[in-house]
């Protein structure tokens, strides 16, 4: 297996194949809508050919920075929330050390972030140990104006030119903003900041191949070529209009309706390797704020086995049977470790001898999809043969083209987030904003 497979195999017992069959014309003709931006929300189309747009001078350009500011650092923080967060730290958690952290050798500067919170105790503790490292920081905002980053980065500008000096901290702030306008674009072109512009027809959820997500992964260290080329092939494999079986972001968006369509309303995104959880998260923003509007849409959900078989498997086992599963599936891990035999097997484990710990983990994943979809649990699975950059980025294309197709079949506008002003309108009452 070379590229990205969509397994439907465990659905067909609950919405047979003639089912999704069905769906074809309709597909056919959301994708055409896409391609051809006639479609809801046609104004926000820019990730959709983002992959074979971005230039060689482009990504010479975020590397060349990094090669210039991450030998320097100890730390890199990250300013933004939502996509602004998500999109970067999926990526960099994927592809890190589990540990590199504690490494007392690090190749790369350890990543933090700001913004994604308004807690008090939390931008404290982050400026206490901003005290004695080396950092530099990328605040992420199109208007500059966001509550969580604008108040996170009000302080790290502070400490970052106290600590630094004023002309010093202008050249360890990098801000990746609009183009033209907008509170933080005044503010870097008053300062000299560094600066990478956020396209004006790409949303924050599906951001991650822009600047937003492309300079903090450079500068994290890992290769956004390769990330971009993943992409690439996914938004080629994609583009087949005729055949849902030939376009795996296709099959999947089908499946999913038509799961929603039997009253499975709730999917869960399931991940054997721990690297992957921010993965969940980002793919639970991109899919809940797109299709969750006009009292429709499926609610994203996650886990990460087998750690939440031990708590969350319980209710999905035998819980309320409104639920289906996605299951990310990674063919061969990075490094190879074999079981041991025990002389006194006080743990009774020596019937695993000699089997690698992937093995046992792959018996597991087996084991679990076979166990809920005997208890009334479809499952759809996603495979991918090794977690490096190139997968990854086949992974965020094919997520997106999906959840484009998926809520254009739900006939909703899965680029916009009305709902998301709310609490804000309510928050800035409280506080006494003017003019609410």
């Amino acid at each position: 297996m070379e590229n990205l497979n969509v397994n439907i195999e465990n659905i067909l017992n609950f919405t047979p194949k003639y089912t999704i069959n069905n769906y074809d014309n309709e597909i056919c003709k959301n994708i055409s809508l896409l391609h051809n931006r006639t479609g809801k929300g046609n104004n926000s189309l820019g990730w959709l050919d983002l992959p074979s747009s971005i230039s060689d001078e482009q990504i010479k350009e975020i590397n060349n920075l990094a090669t210039e500011i991450k030998d320097k650092i100890d730390i890199l923080v990250i300013i933004g929330i939502g996509g602004s967060y998500l999109g970067a730290k999926m990526v960099i958690e994927a592809l890190s050390n589990n540990f590199e952290h504690l490494q007392e050798k690090k190749s790369n500067p350890i990543i933090l972030f700001a913004g994604q919170n308004i807690c008090e105790d939390y931008i404290s503790e982050l400026l206490a140990i901003l005290e004695d490292k080396s950092y530099a920081i990328v605040v992420i905002s199109k208007s500059g104006t966001t509550t969580e980053p604008a108040i996170a980065f009000r302080f790290l500008k502070k400490h970052i030119e106290n600590k630094y000096g004023k002309s010093e901290a202008q050249k360890r702030i990098i801000a990746v903003t609009d183009e033209t306008k907008g509170a933080l674009r005044k503010l870097a072109d008053n300062e000299g900041y560094k600066t990478f512009i956020i396209p004006d027809d790409v949303g924050g959820r599906y951001s991650v191949l822009t600047p937003v997500g492309l300079v903090p992964i450079a500068l994290a260290g890992f290769n956004i070529k390769k990330l971009i080329d993943g992409a690439k092939l996914m938004q080629n494999i994609t583009k087949n209009e005729k055949d849902i079986y030939k376009n795996p972001a296709a099959i999947y968006a089908v499946s999913r309706n038509a799961l929603y369509n039997i009253n499975k309303t709730t999917e869960i995104l399931v991940t054997y390797n721990p690297k992957l959880v921010y993965l969940a998260e980002w793919w639970k923003q991109l899919y809940g704020e797109s299709e969750g509007k006009e009292n429709k849409g499926i609610f994203p959900a996650s886990v990460n086995f087998t750690a939440d078989l031990h708590s969350m498997g319980q209710y999905i086992q035998e819980g309320l049977r409104n639920i289906f599963e996605t299951v990310i599936t990674i063919e061969k891990p990075k490094y190879k470790l074999t079981i041991l035999q025990d002389p006194e097997n006080l743990d009774n484990l020596n019937y695993l001898t000699g089997k690698r710990i992937n093995e046992v983990n792959k018996m597991a994943e087996l084991g679990t999809v076979m166990a809920h979809v005997d208890g009334g649990v479809p499952n759809i699975k996603i495979e991918i043969p090794e977690i490096n950059e190139f997968y990854i980025g086949q992974l965020i294309y094919f997520f997106e083209k999906a959840c484009a197709i998926s809520g254009y079949t739900l006939d909703i506008n899965p680029f916009d987030q009305p709902g998301v002003e709310a609490y804000k309108k309510n928050m800035f009452t409280l506080l006494k904003k003017p003019g609410y």
